[in-house]
């Protein structure tokens, strides 16, 4: 609960801090318009690309972890193929005394 609270208060500090500073900001009103106009616009077009190279990294990422988990199926399944075969030639190779005492 008493985090909840700084967290308020920073918001609150944040945004008197901001009303601030542009009320007594060098510029007209209309200048700071057009400079908080075009800082969201590049801001916007920032995030676009962020967002954009941060799909195609996970696109490439999953596309990696895709191809890992497919060989390491394809290993597996040789691995137990392996096995079965090494089984199956350890049964037909044993003496027929070996196998009656199982």
């Amino acid at each position: 609960m008493e985090d909840d609270n700084k967290f308020s208060y920073f918001f609150l500090g944040l945004g008197l801090g901001v009303a601030v500073g542009l009320l007594f900001a060098p510029s007209s009103g209309a200048e700071t318009r057009d400079l908080i106009r075009s800082k969201a616009d590049e801001s916007k077009d920032y995030l676009r690309r962020r967002g954009t190279e941060l799909r195609d990294s996970a696109t490439d990422a999953i596309e990696r972890g895709k191809t890992v988990v497919s060989r390491q199926r394809d290993h597996l399944a040789a691995a137990v193929d392996a096995g079965k075969q090494a089984y199956r030639e350890a049964v037909t190779s044993a003496s027929p005394d070996a196998t009656q005492g199982i």
